[in-house]
């Protein structure tokens, strides 16, 4: 008892010095409503060890929002459309193209949940840079994806994902932008969603670059061809729906992937339903490495076939979370076992250092499937991190 009010009487001489010295400026009293006026909040929501001044926070800050590694939120369609910004992280709330298990509308939020022990202003150790040092990254929010009209969401994302792509970036860089304008545009990254989003991603970033080499991480091909079935519930008529094994197929003939099979899968291991599928693929124009292709030639082997593949083409990285075996990112509709660990994943995507990344999707998270410990959404956070590193490493320019 007497050691418990000894540590008390301690504990009021520290406050009454700290005081004193004006760290912080507390009101007399509970009771004293005039002087909450002038609490310094700077110095009050100051983060442990920290920089006491703490700028950022001003009476206009909002704390408790979720955003991607704490990257700022802003209206991006709203009231701060004028703010420049060099990527900006946007969410494709979309799951109704699934052919399993849907879910992934709820992707977004969960990714956001599973950034939340990253911080943009860290210094990302195996790139050996700051982020913010090299980017101004916001969080722009999810795009109001109907639920009852694929067309319309998907168009609403097509839309949303074009304007600010077509806004200039704050930063400019020495040289010449490999962008048809000539200008220095900003990047997306977006958090899916079905795999599906990719089609009117892709429509929106080869206005800007034209046709781009895909950079493809799936345990599936996506790249099916729609075809009508002798018992299709299909009139003979009606158009055949993108969906999330088709979207490929699409891009393919909408002109938006680089010729010569300059386009890569990786990570594939999934059954098919006939080797013409393989056949499809190639006129499509990707190659494939498979996921088991890293017990023969290690990540080092896989980040050359990659680099082969897409040579000084600007290139569009898609990661579908099914690439990470099941049993480190089970969250997800469509689980093929035998897939990358998390440490083969970032290493090949630390591989690709150098590479014009145009933009970048991380889709098919589904955290209902996920465990108490949210494992899937960790694991789709850190990559996020991983590709806006490689866009902070190489600016886009010829």
């Amino acid at each position: 008892m007497l050691a418990s009010l000894r540590l008390a009487a301690a504990a009021v001489v520290v406050c009454q010095a700290a005081q004193a010295l004006g760290y912080i400026d507390y009101p007399v009293g509970i009771v004293n409503t005039d002087a909450y006026g002038a609490l310094n909040f700077s110095a009050i929501f100051a983060a442990y060890g920290g920089d006491k001044s703490n700028a950022r926070w001003t009476r206009s800050d909002f704390n408790g929002l979720t955003s991607f590694a704490h990257a700022p939120p802003v209206r991006c369609f709203g009231a701060d459309a004028e703010t420049e910004y060099d990527v900006a992280v946007l969410g494709a709330p979309f799951d109704t193209a699934t052919s399993f298990r849907p879910g992934a509308r709820f992707g977004p939020n969960g990714i956001r949940q599973g950034s939340r022990r990253i911080n943009i202003n860290h210094i990302h150790v195996d790139a050996k840079l700051r982020l913010t040092d090299e980017l101004e990254i916001v969080d722009c929010g999810d795009v109001p994806m109907v639920k009852n009209d694929n067309k319309v969401a998907l168009r609403q994302l097509e839309l949303a994902n074009a304007a600010l792509l077509s806004s200039t970036a704050l930063r400019s860089y020495p040289g010449k932008s490999i962008a048809k304008d000539g200008k220095f545009h900003p990047r997306v990254l977006t958090l899916g969603g079905d795999h599906t989003i990719t089609l009117p991603l892709l429509r929106g970033v080869a206005a800007i670059y034209g046709p781009i080499s895909v950079i493809h991480f799936d345990s599936h091909l996506d790249t099916s061809r729609p075809r009508q079935l002798p018992d299709s519930p299909w009139l003979p008529c009606e158009e055949q729906p993108v969906g999330h094994g088709s979207y490929f197929y699409y891009a393919h003939k909408e002109g938006l992937l680089a010729a010569d099979n300059a386009n890569i899968h990786v990570g594939i291991r999934s059954p098919i339903d006939s080797w013409q599928k393989y056949m499809d693929d190639y006129e499509v124009g990707f190659v494939i490495s498979h996921a088991y292709d890293i017990e023969e030639v290690g990540w080092k082997g896989i980040v050359k076939r990659i680099r082969d593949t897409v040579g000084d083409n600007p290139v569009y990285i898609t990661l579908d979370i099914d690439v990470i075996d099941p049993g480190m990112s089970p969250a997800t509709g469509t689980p093929e076992i035998g897939g990358f660990t998390t440490r083969e994943i970032k290493k090949i995507l630390q591989g690709l250092a150098g590479l014009k990344v145009v933009g970048a999707d991380i889709v098919e998270v589904a955290p209902d499937y996920d465990t108490q410990a949210e494992v899937t959404q960790i694991a789709a956070a850190n990559i996020g991190w991983e590709l806006m590193a490689l866009m902070a490493k190489t600016p886009l320019t010829e």
